[in-house]
């Protein structure tokens, strides 16, 4: 009988070794092999509300956070929400050369000042002295000339449309990249056309008190819900996201934080953190990796890593015993007897304990 509950024991040592100690080939994470080539997705999700980038260009901004966030997989999804405040609103740096190019241009008109180089129409190639008279050119002639592409295209139908958009598709894009260097944007400073052309989709939500940040959380939770995303980059410093960044983590996501509030409630949640300064210098796209290889270290020892507990394996080895019993291993009174004192005398004892001591039986 000692026999049986030997080999009992050594069946549940076998069982509770497989249970707690799983040796995975292929990672759950993209970051989480050493050895793997499975690239990890990417999602931006940028609160403009709260973190405008106020004394930076908004498209090198925008180029500077999706090159930093590149470090840690492929970047599949930017998001970008704001009210239309946000993208009226013009920074002071903004105002303040807007009023220095206001008054050059009134001393190149009186000829207090003349330029080196004239200024050159990426549209059609002319040159003129003053800036005042590029921009009446561009007005009066390259301006109007787009009003009429895009009244043409709104006005056609069908295969008449796509023909027109075809037709216009490089002259419209020409000016759309001269005009953001000669015309002031009627209202704002052009945010969304900038983080537009550096690949986010923005978003305008309604005027209501905290409206954007429920629309970038509604957001964030359905990516994660459908398991987009594997690595979550967080571009606020509102601690109203603090659960969401726990939630991710909780779904064994990546986190990381762009913000100016070193102390904030988001950086001590978030698995990294980074400031505008060093997305901006360069300096997170350099230190990603380092942060990348702590994570694959971090999630090797998880996959290893063993737990013990004594309730648990006291339960699985008594349900086992019984079990055998019940299946008629053990015959007989006199059986039942030894087997009970047997049990009795190690019940205190681990299961590692009782093969050293039968051992010696």
């Amino acid at each position: 009988m000692m026999k049986l509950v030997k080999a009992s024991t050594f069946i549940h040592a076998i069982r509770s070794y497989k249970r707690f100690c799983h040796f995975e080939s292929k990672s759950l994470l993209g970051f989480g092999s050493l050895g793997s080539s499975v690239r990890t997705n990417v999602g931006i999700f940028w609160d403009l509300d709260n973190k405008p980038p106020k004394s930076f260009p908004p498209f090198e901004a925008a180029t500077k956070l999706k090159n930093a966030a590149g470090e840690f997989g492929v970047v599949r999804y930017t998001v970008a929400y704001a009210n239309r405040h946000a993208f009226s609103y013009v920074p002071p740096l903004v105002r303040q050369q807007r009023k220095e190019r206001k008054t050059l241009n009134s001393l190149e008109k009186s000829g207090v000042v003349k330029v080196e180089e004239p200024y050159f129409c990426r549209v059609c190639g002319r040159r003129f002295y003053t800036n005042e008279k590029l921009v009446n050119h561009f007005k009066q002639i390259h301006e109007r000339e787009h009003t009429k592409r895009l009244n043409q295209i709104e006005s056609a139908r069908g295969k008449m449309r796509i023909k027109l958009v075809a037709k216009y598709a490089m002259k419209m894009d020409k000016y759309k990249n001269a005009v953001r260097d000669v015309l002031t944007p009627k209202v704002g400073y052009g945010l969304a056309d900038e983080l537009k052309r550096a690949g986010f989709w923005v978003r305008t939500v309604s005027d209501k008190p905290q409206a954007a940040d429920v629309a970038l959380r509604n957001h964030l939770v359905d990516v994660m819900d459908k398991r987009m995303v594997e690595c979550v980059v967080l571009v606020s410093d509102d601690s109203d996201f603090v659960e969401v960044l726990k939630e991710a983590r909780l779904r064994c996501l990546k986190t990381v934080v762009v913000g100016d509030c070193n102390d904030g409630a988001l950086k001590r949640t978030a698995d990294a953190a980074f400031s505008w300064q060093e997305i901006m210098m360069g300096k997170a796209k350099k230190e990603a990796v380092s942060v990348v290889g702590r994570w694959k270290d971090r999630d090797v020892l998880k996959r290893l890593e063993w737990t013990y507990d004594p309730e648990a394996e006291k339960k699985q080895y008594y349900s086992e015993v019984e079990s055998d019993d019940s299946d008629g291993l053990f015959s007989g009174e006199d059986d039942n007897k030894d087997v009970g004192a047997s049990i009795s005398k190690e019940d205190a004892r681990a299961w590692w304990e009782l093969d050293s001591r039968s051992g010696h039986d």
